[in-house]
């Protein structure tokens, strides 16, 4: 059991809360935590600034190829943005609950 911690970003809270729900009843996540942020970037040749919502999604290692896919079949982004944070050191009860609810 590895878990791990992936992030992405949304436009709107629907489509957060959409994808959310998504990916934890298909176990590909034990939980979505969704934040509304301020984000400026690069994009198209030009510095942009939109406001947008973080998924900060729980889950393991083992599970992360699944959970990418289904945030590139469910996001409406050109290229979303995905990454992955390895939770260590973790709460090891914390730890067995991400695995148990990603089986």
């Amino acid at each position: 059991m590895n878990p791990i911690a992936v992030i992405t970003t949304v436009g709107s809270r629907d489509e957060a809360q959409a994808l959310a729900k998504a990916l934890v009843e298909r176990k590909l996540a034990a939980c979505v935590q969704i934040s509304a942020i301020d984000s400026v970037f690069h994009w198209q040749d030009a510095v942009q600034s939109e406001p947008e919502y973080r998924l900060l999604c729980k889950t393991t290692r083992e599970r992360y190829p699944e959970l990418e896919q289904a945030i590139l079949a469910l996001h409406s982004y050109e290229l979303p943005a995905i990454c992955a944070l390895t939770l260590d050191p973790v709460y090891t009860p914390f730890a067995d609950w991400i695995a148990a609810e990603t089986r």
